[in-house]
């Protein structure tokens, strides 16, 4: 029987067990749900066995499946390795990627992508430029960064941007707050109040930039460096605070604060990386976008890729 396996079976087989169903499988593949199926369904009906159980969470591999996720895991690895090495031998890729940040919470995801990356390009030095920084774009053009972690595109920027993830931003209230029935809130339900944020300027916050700002609705503002810092205020009913459902899910999954939605629709976040053209063109570049998309995708459990 002449075979159809292909490597991009195993990578789908790889990222339905990593991801869990085909619908996140199809997103971390950037294809569609039904491409995945139909890509599925013909390796099914060619070898004449399932390989996972239909309506099964989190997916379930038949005998058949298990086996063909042996071979991706021996040989996928093996593959990827073997790719890299031969970009290392044809250009050389010892260098460097200094990051610097512009949001508090990216470190939360941040540094297990980092880890991953490490462990596939060893030769690149890694580092995160101290501290959090206002303008992280100024620092490429200054050669002080070669990657900046950024929420908004700016098309005058002379930049190449690599989308990563959006996110829903939420409000963090104390159980006993005045607002605390309501089922989300809007503009309005922040101008009596105190916002309480980490200490960047108004317009690098979402809620400030997307709802309070269009709204005309202005509202004195409490700072801290620390997250914890601000849940305890929140608590203690000194303010309203705004921050990603995944930076603040282990004080949701402990009831410490109550999160409402901010306006009907929700308030969405997005990262991006920022680099200059000529760091687009390293090899280490894209798959540390893809790694750092990859990474966060699976882990955080709460965002959707770009």
């Amino acid at each position: 029987m002449q075979s159809i396996l292909e490597l991009r079976h195993l990578k789908t087989l790889l990222a339905l067990r990593e991801a869990g169903n085909l619908l996140r499988a199809a997103a971390l593949l950037n294809v569609t749900q039904s491409a995945l199926s139909h890509q599925i369904k013909q390796l099914e009906d060619h070898h004449g066995t399932p390989l996972f159980e239909r309506k099964t969470t989190p997916v379930r591999f038949t005998p058949a499946g298990e086996r063909l996720l042996r071979l991706a895991d021996s040989v996928l690895p093996q593959v990827e390795e073997t790719e890299r090495d031969l970009v290392r031998l044809a250009q050389g890729v010892a260098g460097q990627l200094r990051i610097a940040v512009e949001c508090h919470t990216c470190f939360d995801w941040l540094m297990p992508a980092m880890d991953v990356f490490r462990g596939r390009w060893p030769e690149v030095e890694l580092d995160i430029v101290s501290g959090f920084q206002a303008d992280p774009v100024g620092l490429l053009y200054e050669h002080r960064a070669d990657v900046a972690i950024v929420s908004e595109m700016d098309p005058d920027e002379k930049v190449d941007y690599h989308a990563l993830f959006r996110f829903e931003i939420v409000a963090l209230l104390a159980h006993d707050h005045p607002l605390a029935g309501k089922e989300y809130l809007v503009a309005e339900d922040f101008a009596d109040d105190t916002l309480i944020t980490y200490p960047v300027p108004d317009d690098m916050l979402d809620v400030v930039r997307q709802v309070l700002k269009p709204a005309g609705v202005q509202v004195a503002r409490r700072t801290t460096e620390l997250t914890v810092a601000m849940l305890q205020l929140v608590a203690s009913r000194r303010g309203i605070a705004t921050l990603p459902v995944w930076a603040v899910q282990n004080y949701l999954d402990r009831n410490y604060v109550l999160a409402k939605r901010i306006t009907p629709q929700g308030l969405t976040g997005r990262l991006y990386t920022a680099c200059l053209p000529e760091t687009s063109k390293k090899p280490y570049l894209a798959d540390f976008v893809t790694t750092t998309r990859e990474s966060c995708y699976l882990n955080l459990g709460s965002v959707e890729l770009l």
